[in-house]
Protein backbone atom coordinates (compact mmCIF):
# COMPACT_ATOMS: atom_id res chain seq x y z
CA UNK A 1 0.00 0.00 0.00
CA UNK A 2 1.43 3.25 -0.97
CA UNK A 3 0.75 6.39 1.39
CA UNK A 4 0.09 9.38 0.85
CA UNK A 5 2.59 11.72 1.11
CA UNK A 6 6.20 11.37 1.85
CA UNK A 7 7.69 14.12 3.97
CA UNK A 8 9.35 11.50 6.57
CA UNK A 9 6.72 12.68 9.47
CA UNK A 10 5.21 10.66 11.51
CA UNK A 11 1.24 10.62 11.54
CA UNK A 12 -0.62 9.52 14.87
CA UNK A 13 -4.09 8.24 14.73
CA UNK A 14 -5.76 8.93 18.23
CA UNK A 15 -8.95 6.51 19.31
CA UNK A 16 -11.21 8.33 21.96
CA UNK A 17 -13.32 5.68 24.73
CA UNK A 18 -17.19 5.44 24.23
CA UNK A 19 -17.93 2.22 25.15
CA UNK A 20 -20.51 1.11 22.21
CA UNK A 21 -19.54 4.08 20.13
CA UNK A 22 -15.95 2.90 20.20
CA UNK A 23 -17.13 0.59 17.43
CA UNK A 24 -17.72 3.28 14.75
CA UNK A 25 -13.89 3.53 14.75
CA UNK A 26 -13.99 0.45 12.98
CA UNK A 27 -15.66 2.25 10.16
CA UNK A 28 -13.11 5.42 10.65
CA UNK A 29 -10.53 3.14 10.11
CA UNK A 30 -11.58 1.03 6.73
CA UNK A 31 -11.76 4.39 4.70
CA UNK A 32 -8.17 5.69 5.90
CA UNK A 33 -7.14 2.29 5.21
CA UNK A 34 -8.88 2.09 1.91
CA UNK A 35 -7.32 5.93 0.93
CA UNK A 36 -3.82 4.90 1.95
CA UNK A 37 -3.68 7.52 4.52
CA UNK A 38 -0.46 6.38 6.70
CA UNK A 39 -0.42 5.30 10.07
CA UNK A 40 2.40 5.26 11.94
CA UNK A 41 1.28 5.58 15.84
CA UNK A 42 -1.47 4.75 17.39
CA UNK A 43 -2.89 5.67 21.06
CA UNK A 44 -6.51 4.82 22.36
CA UNK A 45 -8.66 4.54 25.64
CA UNK A 46 -10.97 1.90 26.90
CA UNK A 47 -13.16 0.81 23.38
CA UNK A 48 -10.91 2.79 21.46
CA UNK A 49 -7.66 1.04 22.87
CA UNK A 50 -9.25 -2.17 21.75
CA UNK A 51 -10.02 -0.81 18.16
CA UNK A 52 -6.57 0.37 17.62
CA UNK A 53 -4.74 -2.33 19.57
CA UNK A 54 -6.68 -4.77 16.70
CA UNK A 55 -5.60 -2.35 13.63
CA UNK A 56 -1.59 -2.45 14.98
CA UNK A 57 -1.61 -6.07 15.08
CA UNK A 58 -2.23 -6.27 11.07
CA UNK A 59 -4.12 -3.86 9.38
CA UNK A 60 -6.71 -6.32 8.31
CA UNK A 61 -9.54 -4.31 8.43
CA UNK A 62 -11.94 -6.76 6.85
CA UNK A 63 -11.36 -8.85 9.82
CA UNK A 64 -11.52 -6.49 12.69
CA UNK A 65 -14.84 -5.56 10.81
CA UNK A 66 -16.13 -9.35 10.52
CA UNK A 67 -15.31 -9.70 14.46
CA UNK A 68 -17.50 -6.58 15.55
CA UNK A 69 -20.16 -7.89 13.30
CA UNK A 70 -20.15 -11.34 13.98
CA UNK A 71 -20.79 -10.79 17.57
CA UNK A 72 -24.28 -11.40 18.70
CA UNK A 73 -24.05 -8.50 20.87
CA UNK A 74 -27.98 -9.54 21.88
CA UNK A 75 -26.73 -12.81 23.21
CA UNK A 76 -23.92 -11.39 25.14
CA UNK A 77 -24.93 -11.86 28.67
CA UNK A 78 -22.60 -14.67 28.50
CA UNK A 79 -19.98 -12.04 28.60
CA UNK A 80 -21.07 -10.73 32.03
CA UNK A 81 -19.13 -12.96 34.48
CA UNK A 82 -20.98 -11.34 38.26
CA UNK A 83 -18.56 -10.86 40.89
CA UNK A 84 -20.03 -10.23 44.41
CA UNK A 85 -18.92 -7.04 44.83
CA UNK A 86 -15.57 -6.58 45.46
CA UNK A 87 -14.41 -3.82 43.31
CA UNK A 88 -17.12 -4.26 40.35
CA UNK A 89 -20.24 -6.47 39.59
CA UNK A 90 -18.41 -8.18 37.09
CA UNK A 91 -14.93 -10.20 37.19
CA UNK A 92 -13.91 -9.31 33.33
CA UNK A 93 -12.57 -12.59 32.67
CA UNK A 94 -15.15 -13.40 29.60
CA UNK A 95 -14.67 -9.95 28.26
CA UNK A 96 -10.88 -10.55 28.83
CA UNK A 97 -11.13 -13.61 26.43
CA UNK A 98 -13.63 -11.51 23.78
CA UNK A 99 -10.51 -8.76 23.26
CA UNK A 100 -8.24 -11.68 22.94
CA UNK A 101 -10.14 -12.42 20.03
CA UNK A 102 -10.24 -9.19 18.97
CA UNK A 103 -6.37 -8.64 18.71
CA UNK A 104 -4.69 -12.34 17.91
CA UNK A 105 -4.87 -14.13 21.14
CA UNK A 106 -2.70 -13.61 23.92
CA UNK A 107 -0.22 -11.01 22.17
CA UNK A 108 2.19 -8.57 23.21
CA UNK A 109 3.24 -5.20 22.51
CA UNK A 110 6.35 -6.09 20.72
CA UNK A 111 4.03 -8.42 18.68
CA UNK A 112 2.18 -5.35 16.78
CA UNK A 113 3.14 -3.58 13.57
CA UNK A 114 2.51 -0.16 14.11
CA UNK A 115 3.51 1.11 17.64
CA UNK A 116 0.97 1.45 20.14
CA UNK A 117 -0.35 2.68 23.74
CA UNK A 118 -3.37 2.74 25.64
CA UNK A 119 -4.36 4.43 29.11
CA UNK A 120 -6.16 3.24 32.07
CA UNK A 121 -5.99 5.29 35.62
CA UNK A 122 -4.60 4.30 38.64
CA UNK A 123 -7.42 4.52 40.90
CA UNK A 124 -5.60 5.06 44.21
CA UNK A 125 -3.56 7.91 43.09
CA UNK A 126 -5.62 9.51 39.89
CA UNK A 127 -3.06 9.42 37.88
CA UNK A 128 -2.87 8.54 34.00
CA UNK A 129 -0.99 5.43 33.66
CA UNK A 130 0.47 4.59 29.67
CA UNK A 131 0.69 1.27 28.99
CA UNK A 132 2.96 0.12 26.21
CA UNK A 133 4.16 -3.50 27.34
CA UNK A 134 3.64 -6.56 28.29
CA UNK A 135 0.36 -8.57 27.61
CA UNK A 136 -2.21 -6.15 25.39
CA UNK A 137 -5.43 -8.53 26.36
CA UNK A 138 -4.34 -7.38 29.65
CA UNK A 139 -3.65 -4.10 28.88
CA UNK A 140 -6.76 -3.39 27.22
CA UNK A 141 -8.38 -5.36 30.50
CA UNK A 142 -7.53 -2.35 32.54
CA UNK A 143 -7.85 0.45 30.13
CA UNK A 144 -12.17 -0.66 29.67
CA UNK A 145 -12.42 -0.89 33.29
CA UNK A 146 -15.54 0.82 33.96
CA UNK A 147 -15.41 1.70 37.58
CA UNK A 148 -18.43 -0.27 39.47
CA UNK A 149 -18.62 -1.97 36.19
CA UNK A 150 -15.45 -3.93 35.91
CA UNK A 151 -12.86 -5.10 38.71
CA UNK A 152 -9.80 -3.34 39.14
CA UNK A 153 -6.70 -4.94 37.40
CA UNK A 154 -3.79 -5.40 38.73
CA UNK A 155 -0.65 -4.22 36.72
CA UNK A 156 2.54 -3.26 37.55
CA UNK A 157 1.65 -2.85 41.78
CA UNK A 158 -1.03 -0.41 40.11
CA UNK A 159 -4.92 -0.68 40.77
CA UNK A 160 -6.30 -0.01 37.26
CA UNK A 161 -9.41 1.07 35.93
CA UNK A 162 -10.55 2.75 32.84
CA UNK A 163 -8.68 5.54 31.30
CA UNK A 164 -11.49 7.89 30.39
CA UNK A 165 -11.70 8.82 33.80
CA UNK A 166 -8.03 11.15 33.13
CA UNK A 167 -7.11 10.35 29.43
CA UNK A 168 -10.46 10.11 26.80
CA UNK A 169 -8.24 11.28 23.81
CA UNK A 170 -4.89 10.52 24.21
CA UNK A 171 -3.96 13.07 21.92
CA UNK A 172 -0.96 13.82 23.73
CA UNK A 173 0.76 10.43 24.70
CA UNK A 174 0.80 9.86 20.77
CA UNK A 175 2.83 13.33 20.23
CA UNK A 176 5.29 11.80 23.33
CA UNK A 177 5.36 8.65 20.86
CA UNK A 178 6.96 11.01 18.37
CA UNK A 179 3.71 11.80 15.92
CA UNK A 180 4.41 14.87 14.43
CA UNK A 181 0.71 14.92 12.34
CA UNK A 182 -2.68 13.48 14.72
CA UNK A 183 -5.97 12.32 13.36
CA UNK A 184 -7.87 12.32 16.48
CA UNK A 185 -11.18 10.44 16.16
CA UNK A 186 -13.67 11.56 19.15
CA UNK A 187 -16.56 9.25 19.69
CA UNK A 188 -18.72 10.97 22.28
CA UNK A 189 -21.12 13.28 21.28
CA UNK A 190 -21.76 16.94 22.99
CA UNK A 191 -23.07 16.52 26.80
CA UNK A 192 -25.86 18.58 25.81
CA UNK A 193 -26.96 16.63 22.87
CA UNK A 194 -26.97 13.29 25.11
CA UNK A 195 -29.03 14.92 27.40
CA UNK A 196 -31.69 15.79 24.66
CA UNK A 197 -31.86 11.80 23.71
CA UNK A 198 -34.87 10.75 26.30
CA UNK A 199 -35.29 6.94 26.58
CA UNK A 200 -38.63 5.62 27.14
CA UNK A 201 -37.17 3.20 30.25
CA UNK A 202 -35.19 3.90 33.13
CA UNK A 203 -31.49 3.44 32.66
CA UNK A 204 -30.10 0.94 33.82
CA UNK A 205 -27.00 0.61 36.29
CA UNK A 206 -24.62 0.18 33.41
CA UNK A 207 -25.94 3.15 31.45
CA UNK A 208 -25.87 5.07 34.39
CA UNK A 209 -21.99 4.32 35.07
CA UNK A 210 -21.36 5.04 31.49
CA UNK A 211 -22.94 8.39 31.39
CA UNK A 212 -21.21 9.07 35.00
CA UNK A 213 -18.16 8.76 33.47
CA UNK A 214 -18.65 10.66 29.80
CA UNK A 215 -20.20 13.61 31.38
CA UNK A 216 -17.87 14.07 34.19
CA UNK A 217 -14.63 13.86 31.00
CA UNK A 218 -16.73 15.91 28.31
CA UNK A 219 -14.21 18.48 29.05
CA UNK A 220 -11.14 16.69 29.45
CA UNK A 221 -11.85 15.56 25.44
CA UNK A 222 -12.50 18.92 24.39
CA UNK A 223 -9.71 20.20 25.58
CA UNK A 224 -7.26 17.02 23.64
CA UNK A 225 -9.71 17.52 20.79
CA UNK A 226 -7.64 21.23 20.26
CA UNK A 227 -4.49 19.75 20.38
CA UNK A 228 -5.38 17.59 16.80
CA UNK A 229 -4.63 18.27 13.33
CA UNK A 230 -7.55 16.73 12.54
CA UNK A 231 -10.79 15.65 14.34
CA UNK A 232 -13.44 12.92 12.95
CA UNK A 233 -16.27 13.55 14.89
CA UNK A 234 -19.21 10.63 13.71
CA UNK A 235 -23.01 12.10 14.43
CA UNK A 236 -23.64 9.47 16.91
CA UNK A 237 -25.93 11.79 19.31
CA UNK A 238 -28.77 9.29 18.72
CA UNK A 239 -26.88 6.17 19.92
CA UNK A 240 -26.47 5.61 23.18
CA UNK A 241 -22.88 4.05 25.19
CA UNK A 242 -24.71 0.80 25.72
CA UNK A 243 -26.27 0.75 22.09
CA UNK A 244 -23.68 -2.74 20.94
CA UNK A 245 -26.29 -4.33 18.82
CA UNK A 246 -26.66 -0.86 16.54
CA UNK A 247 -22.81 -2.16 15.76
CA UNK A 248 -23.76 -1.45 11.88
CA UNK A 249 -25.08 1.55 12.29
CA UNK A 250 -22.20 2.65 14.18
CA UNK A 251 -19.63 1.67 11.75
CA UNK A 252 -21.22 3.12 8.72
CA UNK A 253 -21.53 6.56 10.90
CA UNK A 254 -17.90 6.31 11.38
CA UNK A 255 -17.19 5.23 7.70
CA UNK A 256 -19.38 8.78 6.65
CA UNK A 257 -17.48 10.63 8.93
CA UNK A 258 -13.95 9.65 7.82
CA UNK A 259 -14.46 10.60 4.37
CA UNK A 260 -15.53 14.01 4.86
CA UNK A 261 -12.21 14.35 6.70
CA UNK A 262 -10.48 13.12 3.76
CA UNK A 263 -9.88 15.73 1.62
CA UNK A 264 -8.67 17.67 4.29
CA UNK A 265 -6.03 14.95 5.93
CA UNK A 266 -4.76 14.78 2.27
CA UNK A 267 -4.25 18.44 1.59
CA UNK A 268 -2.71 18.18 5.42
CA UNK A 269 -0.55 15.67 4.66
CA UNK A 270 0.76 17.31 1.66
CA UNK A 271 1.48 20.52 3.05
CA UNK A 272 3.81 18.40 5.43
Amino acid sequence: MSPVGSSGKKVGLVLSGGAARGLAHVGVLRVLHHEKIPIDIITGTSSGAVVGAAYSRDQDINRITRDVLDTNWKTAAPLFDVSFPKTGLLKGRKIRDLIAGYVGGNIKFSDLKIPFACVATDIDTGEEVVIDSGSVPDALRASISVPGIFTVVKLGGRNLVDGGLTTPLPVEIARRMGADFIIAVNVNPHVTDRMRKKSEKEPNIFQVLLQSIYIATYSLARNSVEEADIVIEPNLRAIGATDFQKARLLITRGRQAARSAIPEIKRKLAGL
